[in-house]
């Protein structure tokens, strides 16, 4: 039996600039995302994941094509209506972390809520922290944290709100190894033991091998799209597929 489907894109297209200068960046792709998957998007450098990503997560929008996120189509909705959603709907987990220095762990955490008006589920919350491994870090400020301790707050931040789906984008790139191993745990119990739902861009054979369905990008096409497998055989497909 299928799961519910979080979100769908159809032939969705991206082209940059026009005329003779114009670049296309993606190219007719279809994708289904179903709710509490792990799916990591790869390729290479100017693949097109990225430009994927910000089209699924309403950062941009497509020259054509369709992105659908919880029964919403994106291109239905004016920026204000759009902003909502991502607001409402979406969690972020950025290369770069993206905290307040001004604000300390809690705050940082709060934020989205805040910004929205919503008031905190005290007990969500309390699930998130435990489950991030910093209760004893909520006061204090991104300064005084290390970059895998911001990259957790970081996550707790894109769960808060209990977003349909989170997209993370090079999460563990500026992070050494240990790490970058505790934010992919992380990702991964977000999944297995909260209901999360995670589409992932990584260059990251080994980032990869956390999830549960790998969707290879060249050229702006899917040239791959199955289970994810261990990272020996994702280095193995990357080279296959050039």
């Amino acid at each position: 039996m299928r799961q519910r489907i979080i979100v769908s894109a159809h032939g969705l297209t991206r082209r940059y600039g026009s005329g003779d200068a114009s670049v296309l960046a993606l190219g007719g792709v279809d994708l289904l995302l179903d709710a509490g998957q792990f799916a990591t998007i790869m390729g290479a450098s100017g693949s097109g994941k990225s430009t994927l990503l910000h089209l699924l997560a309403g950062l941009d929008r497509p020259t054509s094509g369709t992105v659908v996120i919880d029964g919403v189509d994106l291109g239905s909705l004016d920026e204000r209506r759009l902003t909502q959603l991502r607001r409402d709907k979406l969690g972020f987990v950025f290369q770069s972390f993206n905290l307040l220095p001004i604000l300390d762990a809690r705050e940082n955490i709060l934020l989205p809520l805040s910004i929205a008006g919503r008031r905190p589920d005290r007990y969500w919350f309390d699930e998130l922290v435990t489950t991030m491994g910093i209760g004893d870090r909520l006061t204090h400020r991104p300064a005084e944290l290390s970059g895998g301790q911001q990259q957790r707050v970081a996550v707790a931040r894109a769960l808060v709100s209990r977003p349909v789906v989170v997209f993370a984008d090079e999460p563990t790139g500026n992070l050494d190894s240990r790490s970058s191993e505790e934010v992919l745990g992380l990702l991964r119990r977000a999944v297995d033991h909260l209901g999360q739902t995670v589409v992932m861009v990584t260059h990251d054979a080994h980032a990869a091998s956390y999830a549960d369905r790998l969707v290879v990008l060249a050229d702006g096409s899917v040239v791959h799209d199955g289970a994810a497998q261990h990272m020996d055989a994702v280095l193995d497909l990357m080279k296959a597929v050039g």
